[in-house]
């Protein structure tokens, strides 16, 4: 009864989240509110690390935390952080919402906005769609860039779900089996053929005859001649709807 007695206290002074604030304007240049930061359709916003912060479960300072920020991605590159939505705590601290490029997949949680740098926008959404084996990439909802691709087998498929990119790598590890271009997603697998495991890719390849179709270990292939393409379009910071 004491234990019930202290969550439902705790529960009572934790802070009211809006379930659905109002999207921040782009442009805007006063300090965040009670707002939503991306709509992760037409307007994202993104940061890296300002410190190694804790990563909590709700916006207040004591309670759990689930992480830390890192400082640089699998690949040594400067790590990204994609920005849900921002809230102001009872003693008017700004929190920031992020999706979290860990296992399980799907994670977010929040930090505190001077853990994070400068905010980036970005007005671009890439659409992978497994079954129709099909990617698109849209600019401020509208298509700009398709391509056929593949997608992971059946024991290890490509994961459904709301991710974003993390990094752009050219000639990975050679320039071979990764095509002239890849790009690094806060998507993990269950086997990976990205260089340290894990992560789900958007590269290029060596063997185009299998595309489209399903021969990857979760990565997502893209014939090499629209990589290129790709890669002139879309930036770090957009985010990435697996369906």
């Amino acid at each position: 009864m004491r234990r019930l007695a202290c969550l439902l206290a705790l529960a009572c002074h934790a802070p009211a989240l809006a379930a659905d604030p109002p999207l921040r304007p782009a442009g805007a240049t006063t300090p965040l509110g009670n707002e939503r930061l991306s709509d992760e359709r037409t307007l994202t916003r993104w940061a890296h690390p300002a410190t190694l912060a804790p990563v909590r479960t709700r916006p207040r300072t004591g309670v759990r935390a689930i992480t830390r920020l890192r400082a640089r991605t699998e690949d040594g590159l400067p790590e990204v952080y994609l920005a849900l939505r921002s809230h102001v705590d009872e003693q008017g601290r700004a929190w920031v919402q992020i999706r979290l490029p860990m296992r399980p997949n799907g994670r977010t949680g929040w930090v505190t906005r001077e853990a994070l740098a400068d905010l980036e926008v970005v007005r671009t959404r890439l659409v992978v769609d497994r079954r129709a084996l099909k990617a698109t990439l849209y600019r401020r909802g509208r298509a700009i860039w398709s391509s056929r691709i593949g997608v992971g087998a059946p024991g290890t498929p490509t994961p459904r779900g709301a991710f974003y990119v993390r990094e752009r790598l050219r000639n990975l590890g050679g320039g071979g089996i990764y095509g002239p271009w890849a790009f690094g997603t806060s998507a993990y697998s269950v086997l990976s053929d990205w260089p340290g495991g894990g992560v789900v890719g958007i590269h290029g390849t060596d063997q185009p005859q299998l595309i489209p179709g399903r021969p990857s270990h979760g990565c997502v292939r893209v014939p090499n001649d629209r990589i290129r393409r790709l890669a002139r379009l879309m930036p770090v910071g957009t985010p990435v709807r697996i369906r």
